[in-house]
């Protein structure tokens, strides 16, 4: 993909358009970023800059058009290494720090605020909640945030007690010395295929993105992820407000089971429950009966239902 400062073509369709952000080089080589927006049909102040989860990138339509409806410009952001992003000589999804991910966010945020949106709302999914939040804390340009909303936020592991206490904790000290070092894939595959429609799911997107078995994770990009736990257990100090949605239940059954059609098959949802009021003094946490990890991928009318809870949320907070 070459490099470039204007918007050209993206693979959604004419609706939508994408812009790469060229970042510094880091250890495995050239890297950069890619904004992607729906094409404004009107002038808009209000924003949203999405970011999304691990083993991902955006590509949901129907999300960006609600957005538009009630008046947002709709903005996603492939981060370095996923998606868009991804180039040749690198290892997906692979960071040793997730504040390498702040120079993205820069970048994206930057343009929205060049581009005249005044008021922006960060949303994160999963993994890409946790890194907004982060940076909603510590970000560069974290003034240009109005608000917060995070789906299904992955801010703890979802795993015994004996591998969260002991075995990511001793992986994690392997990764700084050796942050190559290849660890298997923690998603379980049928939450990949409770999604695609070449499986038992309802949206297609391009697989070698989003593979149902998921990309190999490494000792190095472990190590951030825990460090980034230990920061939200710690707790942060965000002022600004914020929305955290999640599914009601966590999937008990192990191996396939229709449960990955109405509860979060891959965090518990416990964890959110318990570490979202961490995040600062002004969190609204709401559990969505029915819903999947992925909130905006859940069921017809469950989605209507978050939609209806988020765009209420806005509207008290950002009018």
């Amino acid at each position: 993909m070459a490099v470039c400062s204007s918007y050209q073509p993206d693979i959604l369709g004419p609706d939508f358009e994408l812009r790469v952000l060229p970042q510094p080089a880091d250890y495995e080589g050239a890297v950069q970023s890619t904004l992607v927006r729906l094409r404004p049909t009107g002038p808009a102040t209000k924003a949203v800059l999405y970011v999304h989860g691990f083993n991902d990138y955006f590509f949901q339509r129907e999300m960006a058009l609600r957005y538009q409806q009630h008046g947002y410009g709709f903005y996603a952001l492939d981060l370095r290494k996923y998606g868009r992003s991804w180039l040749p000589h690198q290892r997906p999804n692979n960071v040793r720090d997730l504040r390498e991910y702040y120079a993205d966010l820069d970048a994206a945020l930057a343009v929205l605020r060049a581009e005249g949106h005044a008021t922006i709302l960060l949303s994160g999914h999963s993994t890409g909640g946790l890194v907004a939040a982060l940076y909603a804390q510590e970000g560069q340009n974290r003034s240009a945030i109005s608000a917060l909303f995070l789906n299904s936020p992955f801010l703890a592991m979802h795993q015994d007690w004996v591998s969260k206490h002991l075995g990511i904790p001793l992986a994690a000290t392997v990764g700084r010395f050796a942050p190559n070092l290849k660890i298997p894939g923690t998603l379980p595959t049928d939450y990949g295929a409770s999604l695609h429609q070449q499986h038992r799911g309802e949206w297609n997107y391009h697989l070698p993105w989003k593979p149902v078995v998921v990309f190999p994770i490494t000792t190095g990009w472990l190590r951030a992820i825990h460090a980034g736990h230990r920061r939200i257990r710690r707790g942060l100090a965000l002022a600004l407000p914020i929305l955290v949605l999640h599914a009601a239940q966590t999937v008990q059954a192990p191996g396939w089971s229709e449960e990955y059609f109405r509860a979060d098959g891959v965090l518990n949802v416990r964890d959110i429950r318990a570490l979202a009021p961490r995040l600062g003094p002004r969190v609204t946490v709401y559990a969505v009966a029915g819903g999947m990890h992925d909130l905006m991928l859940s069921r017809q009318l469950i989605r209507e239902r978050v939609y209806q809870e988020l765009f209420k949320w806005l509207t008290a907070t950002l009018g």
